[in-house]
């Protein structure tokens, strides 16, 4: 790297983490003002509050707006280089407009990979500390989160031929029954088991059913067994049978990507958001490198106005990506457009416009 690539790189990472730094201060200033009455009828002290939930929202607030402030920042700094003429004078020196872009390619790929990764495990780890909080002390008395955290019923398939059921599920003592489970072969039930109880045991992590009658069913007889406990390994977690609004932000990569496939086995309805939310975990670090590019590209040249111009038609580019990924979104969540193709959307249509401001741009 030359001494262009390292002067660019520095006012692109500077202007970035500061302008990042003042909104994370802005919006928990704006979050404790909506969320005073909360903190008080918690009865938390401030460090609670602090290692309770800000730990977690700060970097959600950060990765939701991350691809917005990139682009920000990129308009900002180079406008301010081009209204210098700092621009011209790298041209006119012989730079080809590719190599100048060089440094954009290289900070934009450094701040998707931190986002990638983020996207992938910091931020679902940020997300369980929120939302147990907003569950436990902001969402406990809306009539949302009092019917999911009611007794459930709950039906699932834990494999290709085995069901079960839990009634009266209670996802915050991880706890239920009667519960019951039977196998099918050759569309013959083969095995029938119920018990009384069925709950999570944190120290072996298993379940442990309670009050045990099973029945197996042979061709010219039948087995009855009863027992009083017996633990058992299935492949469901408690995470798995959580119903909140959380659970897709909460899971890591690998963990959504389990409780998919589980969900899947069980015919679930509503995969598509969880498939999105997904998809877009890895799109959204592409997103970081395209609105880099559109930045430096619609910054890159000195117009009358200065900054502000350049300014507003980068929110005018941010606002038209917000809606078209919106919309692709509700396309798939609510209609039948195919999840991975609904996250994509928005960086296929915005890599032409990348293609596009590249060849007009004045060289």
């Amino acid at each position: 790297m030359k001494k262009l690539d390292w002067y660019i790189l520095r006012k692109f990472l500077t202007t970035f983490f500061f302008a990042i730094f003042l909104f994370a201060v802005i919006a928990v200033v704006v979050d404790v003002s909506e969320k005073t009455d909360d903190f008080v009828r918690s009865q938390l002290g401030l460090r609670r509050i602090i290692t309770d939930y800000y730990f977690g929202f700060i970097p959600h607030i950060i990765a939701l707006l991350f691809p917005l402030f990139v682009f920000i920042a990129v308009i900002f700094f180079t406008s301010k280089m081009a209204g210098n003429s700092e621009i011209v004078a790298i041209l006119a020196s012989g730079t080809s407009y590719s190599r100048w872009l060089r440094p954009y390619w290289i900070g934009g790929a450094l701040l998707a990979v931190i986002l990638w990764f983020a996207n992938q495990y910091v931020v679902p780890k940020a997300n369980q500390i929120r939302g147990s909080f907003e569950a436990k002390y902001i969402d406990a008395n809306s009539s949302y989160t009092s019917i999911l955290n009611k007794a459930n019923n709950i039906y699932l398939r834990i494999d290709s031929f085995t069901y079960a059921g839990i009634y009266q599920y209670d996802t915050a003592t991880k706890r239920g029954g009667p519960f019951f489970l039977y196998k099918v072969k050759q569309n013959k039930v083969i095995e029938n088991l119920r018990a009384d109880y069925i709950n999570w045991d944190t120290a072996t992590k298993k379940w442990k059913i309670e009050q045990i009658i099973e029945r197996k069913l042979l061709p010219m007889k039948e087995i009855l067994v009863q027992v009083v406990v017996r633990q058992m390994n299935y492949s469901f977690k408690p995470l798995d049978l959580s119903r909140d609004k959380y659970t897709k932000d909460k899971l890591t990569s690998p963990e959504l990507d389990r409780f998919i496939q589980l969900e899947e086995l069980r015919g679930s309805e509503g995969l598509n958001g969880l498939k999105v939310e997904r998809y877009r975990r890895d799109a959204t670090c592409i997103t970081v490198l395209l609105l880099t590019l559109i930045g430096a590209i619609v910054a890159g040249r000195k117009v009358r106005g200065g900054s502000g111009v350049h300014l507003a038609l980068g929110f005018v580019i941010a606002a038209l990506f917000i809606i078209t990924d919106r919309f692709s979104t509700i396309f798939s969540t609510k209609g039948n457009l195919p999840p991975l193709i609904a996250a994509w959307i928005p960086n296929l249509i915005f890599l032409f416009v990348v293609i596009y401001l590249y060849k007009k741009a004045p060289k």
